[in-house]
């Protein structure tokens, strides 16, 4: 059975920023990373140990799939067949804040 994969409020305010921020230069690189990072995620249904654990908190539900230069960060609920994504979150900032 498949896992289903849901969008946390902060995710989505993330990809958001993410869309609004590329838009303001190139509205059709936008709208082709913002799909990229939702596919990349919802493949997560299929394969939710495909990530590798987030090292800054050593968490083995914890995990991350990389699109470079977004981190896709989501928790395993596998009691609940169901992927949690936390965060898309570029590499350029800063300390991760879940």
């Amino acid at each position: 059975m498949d896992y289903q994969v849901i969008l946390s409020p902060k995710a989505v305010n993330d990809l958001e920023k993410i869309v609004r921020y590329i838009a303001i230069n190139n509205p059709e690189a936008a709208k082709k990373i913002g799909q990229q990072l939702l596919s990349k995620a919802k493949e997560l249904s299929q394969f939710p140990l495909r990530g590798q654990i987030v090292p800054e908190f050593n968490d083995p539900n914890l995990r991350q799939l990389i699109l470079k230069p977004y981190r896709i960060i989501y928790r395993v609920e596998q009691s609940k067949k169901q992927i949690s994504i936390a965060r898309f979150w570029h590499s350029s900032r800063e300390s991760l804040e879940l």
